[in-house]
């Protein structure tokens, strides 16, 4: 969601004239835009913007702004503690950032701009933003009902809203006539999504996205398991496009635990779900998140969660240690779990993970994967020998996002272009979070001149 939020400040703020830099020490503008649903990623925020200050002392006419969740949870607090910070602006304030933009430039004054809105603004459509992108997302619904214990997404992303089915779908055409093949929905719980407005249910919306000509697959994330109907888990045997992956995020494994985070399920119902998932998709791959350390979670609620991942066998897991986030009702929660027992829980589940991850991969090996190729890998260098190839290391993710890394023979620079291309690749080795195989019947695809489609800020 930040990713697309940060996409719709790039769009906004071109206009004005901005591009963007490819530093922060060349930038006359540099906005951060936050994440509050971890202490981490807190602190991570607020330890970037404080070495900011060397940058402001160097160039005093250097605007900088703080946006996001964190932005929107503190608001003016940010301008008392940072006299350097020029702007501060909330979850909801896109459509009016350019215009404190302008202000701040001309007049040097300090704005904090936190003000809710009851609906969702809508961007014109403009050309992309990333240059050669294949994948995008597109957000179709804001905020959140449901009030989880531990989550401040109802606070600083405000309740929930979806957006008009037509307006979804006439950004992912606009998308496609760009040269993106594939679009990741995302909503805090696409699986409410136009229930309060009476729009069409999330099923239906993706039969819509399904007949979008020219688009290759479709993603969604996230999904609520209370919300999981029958009519969504049949999508993923009836649309073609729609990919054979979904996260469910479950986050304890213990009924007791479940009913003080208030997430309005049991590991029963969640079970039941897992099972209608793959008795329709055999192949799906599920990956869900687990807080470890919720206050009040016992030994023996913790064993029931390692159990509950032994019994789904996830693809994959995103793992937290619980922490306190303001106005998060589970802040004042007693029961709270030290540290250090914290740190061994979540050792002993990214250690049992680690096994489902090997042995979902391993069951790859062998096997001729389909994937669209997104770009270079990590390395993004020729690779001389590895496999028996010499070429560019290029990478892809599967249906089941799994990520696969391949070297091509015919690409032996960055000069032949594979971005965008459909692979059939040859699983000759898996590895925790990645997959290496052999391509096949590989066809580069001509290359974009660079800057053609860039529409940046």
């Amino acid at each position: 969601m930040n990713v697309y939020d940060s996409e719709q400040i790039s769009r906004v703020l071109t206009p004005l004239g901005y591009e963007i830099t490819p530093s922060p020490g060349a930038a006359d503008l540099i906005i951060v835009n936050t994440c509050a649903i971890r202490g981490k990623a807190e602190q991570k925020a607020f330890s970037f913007i404080g070495r900011l200050a060397g940058l402001k002392r160097k160039k005093p006419d250097l605007i900088i702004g703080v946006g996001g969740c964190v932005a929107q949870q503190e608001g003016r607090k940010i301008l008392e503690k940072m006299r350097y910070i020029d702007l501060v602006f909330g979850t909801q304030a896109l459509n009016r950032l350019p215009g404190h933009v302008k202000d701040i430039a001309t007049r040097r004054c300090r704005i904090a701009d936190i003000e809710m809105a009851p609906e969702i603004i809508e961007f014109p459509p403009g050309a992309p933003i990333v240059n050669g992108n294949i994948t995008r997302f597109v957000t179709i619904m804001r905020g959140c009902d449901n009030y989880c214990a531990y989550c401040v997404v109802p606070f600083v992303r405000g309740r929930e809203i979806s957006r008009e089915p037509e307006n979804i779908i006439n950004e992912i055409k606009g998308l496609v006539k760009t040269g993106v093949q594939e679009v990741t929905l995302l909503g805090q719980n696409v699986n409410s999504y136009g229930k309060k407005e009476g729009l069409c249910s999330f099923s239906a919306l993706l039969k819509l996205v399904n007949k979008i000509e020219g688009l290759f697959r479709i993603r969604f994330t996230t999904s609520h398991p209370k919300d999981l109907s029958d009519e969504l888990i049949f999508a993923f045997r009836d649309l073609e496009k729609l990919c054979s992956h979904i996260h469910l995020p479950v986050q304890s494994g213990s009924n007791s635990v479940l009913k003080r985070m208030n997430r309005k399920y049991t590991k029963e119902l969640y079970l039941d779900r897992i099972d209608k998932l793959r008795k329709v998709s055999p192949d799906i791959a599920i990956t869900s998140d687990i807080i470890v350390g919720f206050p009040g979670e016992t030994d023996k609620d913790f064993a029931e969660t390692l159990d509950l991942v032994r019994k789904v066998e996830f693809d994959s897991l995103f793992t937290f240690e619980y922490s306190d986030r303001t106005n998060a009702p589970a802040a004042h929660f007693s029961g709270k779990i030290p540290d250090k027992e914290k740190n061994e829980r979540l050792r002993m589940l990214l250690e049992l993970q680690k096994y489902y991850n090997a042995k979902r991969n391993l069951a790859l090996v062998g096997t001729t994967e389909l994937i669209l190729v997104d770009g270079f890998s990590k390395k993004q260098s020729p690779v001389n020998g590895q496999n028996g190839f010499s070429g560019v290391q290029w990478t892809g993710r599967t249906s089941t996002n799994k990520i696969v890394n391949f070297v091509d023979a015919n690409t032996l620079s960055g000069d032949d272009n594979l971005m965008g291309n459909r692979i059939d690749v040859i699983i000759e080795k898996a590895f925790s979070h990645s997959l290496w195989g052999r391509p096949v019947n590989v066809k580069p695809m001509p290359l974009r001149v660079k800057g053609e489609e860039s529409y940046a800020a």
